[in-house]
């Protein structure tokens, strides 16, 4: 049954990664009892709390905000170590995509995640940061920061810092108790967000799989400029992000618009060349002609 519930609850978040955002989707009375309140209400322009303290993986006391200082954008993650099985689906498939983008982590962007369970460690949150770089593959081990919320001295244990990311973030999950000899375990909804170098959430990305191009498109778009090429340039011209579906889709418009464009530089430079090459043709004598 506890294996018939995470595989139900699966593929129901991945089916329908922003429970409550649109009424026309799902019906939330519809949805198992752990799940009604589960999912992402997208806040996109608005900060993260950049003062919520934490630790990252190697014990040291951290700000969120000590990786948003206006250099470069961010994946963000919220997810818990401890988690049976979709939170690593979800760094995998972090993992998995960065790995074939040109652009590097430490450099270009960073990755964090933020564990959403209080009772988690450093120790656990460095088991997961070398899981996620094992797939990732790359000799940089740089711009990765997995961090727990087990801040001391506080009366909370650093769980209020949690619950103001997940806020902020719109990010809504559960805690659904064990029985008999089942352990307890958190239903929560599968995605990634993109957020600017200043803090501000820019993109949402459902699911456990991020494709490439909508991944670097989003860096790029968040980044202000600072990344990508003209090539990137153009399809961000081309494709306008959905928040709705969560990615990247074509804007029909603006490629018939560019089109035409291109075809009338087409256009215009043969005629120029043929008007060129058809100059040189009568400047010269013609054939028998007195020199």
């Amino acid at each position: 049954m506890r294996a018939m519930l995470r595989s139900t609850s699966l593929l129901l978040l991945l089916a329908s990664p922003v429970l409550g955002q649109d009424p026309n989707l799902v019906d939330p009375s519809a949805m198992p009892g752990p799940l009604k309140d589960v999912g992402f209400d997208q806040r996109i322009g608005e900060p993260l709390p950049l003062d919520a303290a934490f630790v990252d993986e190697l014990g040291r006391r951290v700000t969120l905000g000590d990786y948003f200082t206006g250099d470069r954008p961010a994946v963000l993650a919220l997810v818990y170590y401890d988690c049976p099985m979709l939170c690593s689906l979800i760094m995998a498939g972090v993992a998995k995509t960065l790995s074939v983008l040109e652009l590097e982590t430490g450099k270009d962007f960073d990755v964090i995640a933020v564990s959403f369970a209080p009772g988690e460690t450093p120790a656990m949150a460095r088991e997961a940061k070398a899981a996620a770089l094992e797939r990732y593959g790359k000799a940089t081990a740089g711009g990765w920061h997995f961090l727990s919320a087990r801040v001391r001295p506080s009366p909370d244990g650093g769980e209020e810092a949690i619950r103001r990311v997940a806020a902020a973030a719109g990010f809504s999950y559960t805690w659904v108790p064990g029985s008999g000899d089942r352990t307890g375990e958190y239903a929560h909804a599968a995605g990634i967000m993109v957020v600017t170098p200043e803090g501000l959430l820019s993109k949402y990305f459902y699911g456990i799989e991020y494709p490439p191009r909508d991944l670097r498109l989003a860096l790029v778009e968040a980044s202000a400029g600072r990344l990508g090429s003209v090539v990137d340039q153009l399809l961000l011209y081309c494709f306008h992000y959905d928040p709705t579906l969560g990615k990247y889709t074509a804007t029909v418009t603006r490629i018939l618009r560019l089109a035409g464009v291109a075809f009338c530089l087409v256009l215009g430079t043969f005629l120029w060349f043929s008007f060129r090459r058809d100059r040189a043709r009568r400047k010269q004598p013609a054939p028998g002609a007195a020199r």
